[in-house]
């Protein structure tokens, strides 16, 4: 079982990613970025008796690396945007653990047809669901240049965002970019010697997170776990961009993506989760050089409390 996982994708902060989920015999599980299966068949190693294991990958090379004969696994292919429809729909109203490992997977940064990467020449595509409609594609090619600017600086966090988006315009007046060597052609006398191939990445992963709608998905998904978890469950997740850092800090902090803390009549704050590492974990050196995909990785690791969400008498009620 999961003979390709190790060939897919190297899963970052293995063992601490699922130490956070306290997994328990018979509990319900779900890994919501299953890809190559890494972190599900760690998962699937510690579970006993009739515990299981959902696992949510909405890219069809993920489907294909699961391997359904284990009685103790379900493969859910679908946006983890619909955690909430899916764990009802299989009979389940709270779950003991969520695992996620955000952002894109070595797998796709080294598949040279799918266009994730600017090191291959390929098809602007970046979907990470085969069946969606909009690719990168598209989006270089008919968003106006006010939105390609909001993309590149929101996304990908870079300052000359302007000058990139115009660039592009003047681009595709003249031919139209379909492939990943053709945006790279535009991009690179923009780009400074010393930091190309980090703005190229910035720009490639701003394209990303707009084909796939990820910020709006993840914010889905963080709103349901806080539904789902039953008192006690855990909540594991890797981070790799300061936006999606930024809403599974506040979840955690506040019970929300925003990051608004709501307070009950007596001005006591109302959070569902509880951190369990008070410090964010960063893998260490010899991850980081093994594996570079690491070097930007935050996990955060979340309990959720009971009902009352207090600790009134000083004790922790979970």
């Amino acid at each position: 079982m999961y003979a390709k996982c190790e060939e897919y994708h190297i899963p970052v902060l293995l063992h601490e990613t699922v130490d956070g989920l306290d997994i328990r015999s018979g509990g319900i599980y779900v890994d919501l970025t299953y890809g190559g299966g890494g972190h599900s068949r760690e998962i699937l190693r510690r579970l006993q008796g009739t515990g299981h294991l959902y696992g949510f990958d909405q890219d069809l090379d993920a489907m294909s690396n699961s391997d359904e004969s284990c009685k103790n696994f379900t493969f859910v292919h679908s946006n983890f945007r619909f955690l909430k429809n899916w764990m009802f729909y299989y009979g389940h109203s709270q779950v003991d653990g969520i695992l996620a490992d955000l952002g894109v997977s070595s797998h796709h940064l080294d598949e040279e047809s799918r266009g994730f990467s600017f090191r291959f020449d390929a098809p602007l595509d970046m979907r990470m669901n085969q069946r969606s409609g909009l690719t990168a594609q598209r989006i270089v090619a008919e968003y106006s240049e006010e939105q390609l600017a909001n993309i590149l600086y929101l996304y990908g966090e870079l300052r000359n965002s302007r000058r990139i988006a115009s660039a592009i315009i003047q681009a595709r007046r003249q031919q139209t970019i379909t492939t990943t060597t053709e945006l790279v052609g535009v991009l690179h006398p923009l780009m400074g010697h010393d930091r190309e191939k980090k703005d190229l990445a910035r720009v490639f992963q701003a394209l990303r997170i707009e084909v796939n709608g990820e910020m709006l998905a993840l914010r889905q998904m963080l709103s349901a776990v806080t539904e789902l978890l039953r008192p006690g469950g855990r909540l594991s997740i890797l981070t790799y961009h300061s936006l999606e850092d930024r809403m599974v800090k506040n979840i955690v902090r506040a019970g929300n993506p925003e990051g608004k803390v709501e307070t009950d009549v007596f001005g006591r704050s109302y959070a569902p989760l509880e951190a369990v590492n008070r410090s964010v974990i960063t893998p260490g050196v010899d991850e980081q050089e093994s594996n570079p995909r690491s070097r930007s990785a935050k996990l955060r690791i979340a309990r959720k409390l009971n009902k009352d969400n207090s600790k009134r008498d000083g004790r922790d009620r979970v």
